[in-house]
């Protein structure tokens, strides 16, 4: 049986982005901090820090994420020259099917490294569908906030990663808002000096 999954890095305030998202600085002013833990996992004294991101870059059997995840193009897709192809250069770091949420249709966009970006209008659910028919392993809601706000709400998460990062962006995109309903179990914690890492079970 396959589950459903998202892993974000979050600010102490909630905020998974900074404001002031733009092309040139897409996680928003100080948003790069909420994920020093891993690009610096590596290093010494990151052994904790290590082994979430092996868990964060474990291989899942397909994706989905929304639309401003893959990129900043807002209304039709030839609004934007040249064609959009994500933030991740020719081989994007998923190697499966990804399916991204979105209100204009596109073409599959197939990258190397086994990377397909598939565009979906139909909706998360269908997306979901789509992504458990397509892959052969778990699914993960690669972001952004508002398709695992979706995906809480809809009972279709059944696991939640936190990185809480000891950073305050003050505003941008929060990932839970008012309206965030769910029932939560702690499966497992470490903490390093860069972030707390939590893994959460989604009571349905």
């Amino acid at each position: 049986m396959t589950i459903t999954t998202a892993h974000l890095s979050v600010s102490l305030d909630g905020f998974v982005a900074g404001p002031h998202q733009t092309i040139d600085d897409p996680i928003g002013r100080g948003g790069m901090a909420l994920h020093q833990w891993h690009f610096d996992a590596d290093e010494p004294g990151h052994e904790v820090d290590a082994r979430w991101t092996a868990a964060l870059l474990r291989k899942r059997g397909a994706y989905v994420m929304g639309r401003n995840m893959f990129g900043p193009v807002r209304g039709a897709w030839s609004t934007h020259a040249g064609g959009w192809r994500g933030w991740w250069g020719e081989e994007p770091p998923y190697h499966a099917p990804v399916f991204v949420l979105t209100h204009h249709e596109h073409e599959p966009i197939e990258m190397a490294g086994g990377t397909t970006f598939h565009f979906v209008t139909e909706g998360l659910g269908r997306a979901l569908e789509l992504a458990r028919e397509a892959g052969d392993g778990d699914v993960d809601i690669a972001g952004g906030a508002s398709a695992v706000r979706q995906a809480l709400s809809a009972g279709e998460l059944d696991e939640l990663t936190l990185d809480i990062v000891p950073v305050l962006l003050g505003s941008g995109e929060r990932l839970f808002d008012a309206g965030t309903r769910a029932g939560i179990e702690l499966l497992e914690g470490e903490h390093s000096a860069w972030a707390t890492h939590v893994r959460y079970r989604i009571q349905h």
